[in-house]
């Protein structure tokens, strides 16, 4: 926090004095260590924030956060005595807990993802971090518009809660899987039991749906040697298999407060920026209609984003919004990733940023 910041930086991150010695010795050597992030500032570019959907949730996801950072604890805990009565559970119980089948229910996974995000949120704020843009997948999006005002802490919980349990009680089964195809590939391929979910990539779309019905389609470009990957899920998501919840959805939503974004926030629906976000019609197309991701990423770029930040316990997006960039110099920074230490982590990407030259406050 004294130093002179050039162009050319580095950041090591460390537990204690054996570990730095160790990190410096490894950057005067001009070594690699997943202690140590070296870069040089690159052309100024605006910053978007990626908050993570349903699928990157994981038992614990936060914790190390938590226990080690005092705005994150203060976020969660608000976040968490918003859902808890409406969940009718303690959800830091299941989200710290033991059983991961509960956990991947639907609606405490989606419950889980807001808290997580939310409180992440907050600390990428405390530490200087602000987004010129944000952006979330599925549910993702709910984070996004919180935290950019569209809707309140109360009413977001009461959002996020209802989608999660009207969703949950849908009949199980569909089908959802991911395939190596464009969209303008899968669309003549479509019929009434299946839709196209979400296109994460040029090449990389999830078509959902009833499950004969996406087996057969996904057999088309499996005969031709591309790949398919099925998505462990309970019901089929972004589908026709969602349209029974959406009336009882849509009241819900009607009763909810919604005010102008104080950040844009970049539409699934429509991959751009659209005030229809601040509707309550908005969400109940969000619910059925593709997730359009891969279009939300070109807008950014198109804007002048360099660097995305992804909000969420893992690096899904980040990877996803390689595909859509073209830009040699952008960069794609998960805040915490599975399997790592999450300060560590957290601290690390925080170096990344540094290192390319986003605007960190270190004494923060």
């Amino acid at each position: 926090v004294s130093r002179a910041v050039l162009e050319h930086r580095a950041v090591v991150a460390v537990g204690d004095r054996e570990e730095l010695v160790r990190g410096l010795t490894v950057l005067a050597e001009g070594g690699q260590s997943a202690s140590v992030v070296r870069g040089a500032v690159r052309p100024a570019g605006k910053v978007a924030f990626l908050f993570t959907g349903q699928g990157a949730q994981r038992l614990g996801m936060g914790r190390e956060l938590y226990e080690a950072y005092p705005v994150f604890a203060a976020a969660f805990d608000a976040v968490v005595a918003e859902l808890d009565g409406r969940l009718g559970r303690s959800l830091r119980e299941v989200v710290w807990g033991e059983d991961a089948g509960l956990l991947n229910g639907t609606m405490f996974a989606q419950a889980g993802l807001f808290a997580v995000e939310t409180a992440l949120f907050r600390l990428l704020e405390s530490w200087g971090v602000r987004p010129d843009y944000l952006v979330g997948h599925s549910v993702g999006e709910i984070a996004a518009a919180h935290v950019a005002g569209v809707l309140s802490l109360a009413d977001a919980a009461e959002l996020v809660v209802a989608r999660g349990r009207l969703m949950q009680a849908l009949p199980a089964g569909g089908s959802m899987v991911a395939v190596e195809a464009t969209e303008a590939e899968v669309l003549p391929l479509l019929n009434d039991g299946v839709a196209v979910a979400a296109v994460n990539g040029p090449r990389s779309v999830v078509v959902s749906g009833a499950e004969a019905a996406v087996r057969e389609l996904v057999a088309t470009f499996e005969a031709q040697g591309r790949r398919a990957s099925t998505l462990r899920v309970s019901h089929a998501f972004h589908s026709p298999l969602m349209e029974p919840m959406l009336a009882d959805f849509g009241a819900v939503v009607a009763g909810l407060s919604f005010g102008a974004p104080s950040i844009p926030v970049v539409s699934n629906v429509t991959g751009e920026l659209s005030q229809e976000v601040a509707t309550p019609s908005y969400w109940v197309r969000h619910v059925r209609e593709a997730v359009r991701f891969s279009d939300a990423v070109r807008f950014l770029e198109g804007e002048g984003v360099t660097s995305f930040v992804e909000v969420g316990p893992d690096g899904v997006l980040s990877g996803m919004a390689q595909q859509s960039v073209e830009s040699e110099s952008a960069v794609f920074v998960p805040l915490v990733r599975k399997g790592r230490p999450e300060v560590a982590s957290a601290v690390m990407a925080l170096g990344q940023l540094h290192v390319t030259g986003t605007s960190v406050d270190w004494a923060g």
